[in-house]
């Protein structure tokens, strides 16, 4: 079996297409469920290496034989971060999370991004999954974009005002443009070559690839 170098975190947001799995190998994976995620996790027959959370979202009966981290309901953490803590504790560094992104709350989904950006901060590699989509979060450094032509991809600032950026390989090439965050001029670009990259040459910018 090979080495488990990802972790795979899994959140509440109800997933319903299984192909979103198929890049990586759950096998391969250390799983983190957060809270709601090990319902996820049961739809989709994955086996979770560890449970964490207050479980205010998650109502059935907890698995015997998985190690558990039972959080306070008052807390200053989303479970979220807490599940990505505890990977970087374990010795992770690379990242991708599931079941993050719509449902209900407008606010969990914005405060995963959050969570994104804390793992950038982290010095650590790190995609956040969506049934249509990918998120990114960079702090200066190159993405590479290859085999996605076709896909549009808009690029943002984050916790910030402003991010400079440069692209080869879409429809709008830029070279270290700035970019504001209350002009969205980054929205909706295309790829166009096999090879695309984004760079990031100052700020923290969120890239989100829509398939």
């Amino acid at each position: 079996m090979e080495q488990k170098v990802t972790c795979m975190v899994i959140g509440s947001v109800p997933m319903q297409k299984n192909i979103i799995f198929n890049e990586y190998k759950k096998e391969n994976c250390y799983v983190i469920c957060a809270d709601g995620g090990l319902d996820n996790a049961n739809r989709f027959q994955i086996s979770p290496d560890l449970l964490i959370g207050d479980f205010d979202s998650y109502r059935g009966e907890l698995p015997g034989g998985v190690e558990t981290i039972r959080l306070k309901v008052e807390k200053d953490e989303t479970d979220t971060l807490a599940a990505v803590k505890e990977g970087i504790r374990r010795g992770f560094r690379s990242f991708v999370l599931f079941g993050e992104l719509g449902g209900e709350r407008f606010d969990h989904s914005y405060g995963n991004l959050c969570v994104l950006q804390y793992l950038c901060h982290q010095g650590c590699k790190a995609v956040l999954i969506g049934e249509n989509c990918r998120l990114f979060l960079l702090s200066g450094g190159r993405l590479s974009l290859n085999g996605m032509k076709g896909s549009t991809v808009s690029v943002f600032p984050f916790g910030c005002s402003a991010c400079r950026v440069s692209y080869i390989g879409m429809k709008y090439p830029l070279t270290k443009t700035v970019l504001h965050s209350d002009n969205p001029l980054g929205v909706s670009n295309r790829i166009e070559a096999e090879e695309a990259r984004i760079a990031i040459h100052d700020g923290d910018a969120l890239i989100i690839i829509q398939a």
